[in-house]
């Protein structure tokens, strides 16, 4: 059984692939940005379920987390789940957070990012990114960002598993109670690629929808974009991947 962290498991698809991970008898670490939000969690808690708390938009508590999970027992994934929709906070959860803990956490073999659809429609650029989060930043760059963060491991780090999902159109709080696509559907992948041995799950740098890759944005796969991105994170956060 492996040892995974979940990141945003407090509610919606985090929550559910946690739930699912902890039933299937893995060792599972979930984490919440606030002890009200980690009353959510009380259950898993009580099943065995390790809890990690901070706030994605403050680095200093990323770093926290990180060293934290470095002095307790090796990691063998992280799901990268946390994200926001809209308003300030949107770089500093879907991109600097997860841009951290993979500079910082030392040993995971399988890192799964949560991209999306809309990540179709982010703009190849790093120019005027608002990284600190000081007024609203697009979604569909943050998520064109982490996709390609993805794609950037998966070249970089030939011994570890990198791989972004879009886990479509669910009816989550983030989604809203109309979103088409399945709920249940929207963490299987992530779980699959985080502990299965099949063959397609042990590849690294594909973009996937419901367990079948998928073409994502030509920036994504750009190695010049990839390094721009990742010059540009390492300045913003004095930490190199």
């Amino acid at each position: 059984m492996s040892r995974i962290l979940v990141t945003g498991s407090a509610d919606g698809l985090g929550l559910s692939a946690a739930t699912a991970l902890l039933t299937a008898g893995h060792d599972v670490v979930v984490h919440a940005r606030s002890p009200e939000r980690a009353q959510s969690l009380d259950a898993l808690a009580g099943r065995g379920a390790h809890l990690v708390m901070g706030d994605f938009t403050d680095r200093d508590a990323v770093r926290r987390i990180a060293a934290e999970l470095n002095d307790d027992e090796p990691l063998d994934a992280v799901i990268h789940n946390a994200g926001v929709w809209s308003g300030p906070a949107v770089m500093p959860v879907n991109i600097i957070a997860p841009y951290l803990l993979t500079a910082l956490l030392s040993g995971p073999r399988r890192l799964v990012y949560l991209s999306s659809g809309s990540h179709f429609d982010g703009r190849p650029s790093t120019a005027g990114a608002d990284w600190r989060g000081a007024s609203a930043g697009s979604y569909a760059d943050s998520k064109l960002f982490v996709t390609t963060l993805a794609a950037a491991v998966a070249r970089l780090r030939p011994g570890v598993l990198s791989n972004a999902v879009d886990p479509g159109w669910v009816p989550t709080k983030m989604g809203g109670p109309g979103a088409p696509d399945d709920l249940e559907l929207g963490h299987r992948t992530q779980e699959w690629l985080a502990t299965s041995d099949d063959g397609e799950a042990l590849t690294s740098g594909g973009y996937w929808y419901h367990r079948r890759r998928q073409r994502p944005h030509r920036a994504v796969n750009d190695e010049s974009f990839q390094d721009r991105l990742l010059q540009v994170l390492a300045k913003e956060t004095g930490t190199a991947l």
